[in-house]
């Protein structure tokens, strides 16, 4: 078992970091909002630190999951972050969702210890079941010695590549996510406007090729007019920012990827920002 930290107990960290301690390891946590990050220690029996720097002191491995690149340099390369303390030979996890470009630079700036981008699919629902998808980029060697910690809270880890890898795969996965949605709404709203029984149709269509995760776990929700849980637009909207910044970088083309980017952006506008990602419906019934 390993000493571990783990900074940003978030919707997603926080069960995460319960999986960690659940999974044998002796955790302390760091939050932005000390009294989150107490009443982590309380219930689980962990450690609490004011600090990522002091949180990451004398660790094994050192996990983190915070809101974007800005937040996670903070977090790492500041006066205060976890960088400055990181113990030679200590594996740092970056479990955020944040550009390559991010990635590729703690990368660089980890001397002693080594690092490893890891962001995760699966939502609330994932970090809270320990049901997560990891894809991970970095090195190999490395890889394998973080591999069995990770597993804590995942049901899939896979390496995908050297460093930044694992930030581009969760931008495929996020492009992938954005079109099913999209189609899934259209759909939704062309059946009810045919005058079709939907539920009747899901458990048809749902059987064969148009089948996906989408479908089977938000069909229902949706149909309902039921947006108030899941991930939220927002954070989507983060997400397709880094995937349209990084198609502009490499010359990609997204235009399905930009055109949902736009839809979430009404989805906004309408009062929907915390809503779950499947509310590109409410926008085509919107009156």
């Amino acid at each position: 078992m390993a000493n571990v930290a783990f900074l940003g107990l978030g919707v997603m960290g926080y069960p995460m970091a319960g999986y960690l301690k659940k999974g044998g390891h002796e955790v302390t946590v760091y939050n932005r909002t000390t009294a989150k990050a107490e009443k982590w220690a309380s219930e689980h029996g962990g450690a609490f630190k004011a600090t990522p720097k002091e949180a990451a002191e004398g660790q094994d491995f050192v996990f983190c999951c915070v809101g974007n690149d800005n937040d996670l340099r903070e977090v790492t390369l500041g006066a205060d972050g976890a960088f400055q303390a990181m113990k030679p030979g200590a594996v740092f996890i970056d479990n955020t969702t944040a550009s390559a470009a991010v990635a590729r630079e703690l990368g660089e700036a980890a001397k002693d210890f080594d690092f490893l981008d890891a962001p995760v699919s699966g939502g609330q629902a994932g970090a809270e079941n320990g049901a997560l998808t990891v894809m991970v980029g970095g090195d190999e060697a490395v890889f394998e010695r973080a591999k069995p910690v990770i597993d804590c809270y995942a049901k899939m880890v896979g390496l995908m590549g050297p460093t930044g890898a694992g930030q581009l795969t969760k931008m495929v996965n996020q492009i992938c996510i954005a079109g099913l949605v999209q189609g899934l709404s259209e759909g939704i709203h062309f059946g009810k406007t045919a005058g079709l029984d939907i539920e009747k149709v899901i458990a048809v269509i749902s059987k064969g090729a148009a089948q996906s995760w989408q479908m089977e776990n938000r069909w229902m929700t949706m149909n309902a007019d039921k947006y108030d849980f899941g991930f939220a637009v927002d954070w989507m909207r983060k997400d397709l920012s880094i995937v349209l910044d990084e198609a502009r970088s490499n010359g990609a083309r997204v235009p399905v990827t930009a055109l949902v980017d736009q839809f979430y952006g009404d989805v906004q506008k309408m009062g929907g920002g915390r809503y779950d990602t499947s509310a590109l419906l409410a926008r085509l019934e919107w009156k």
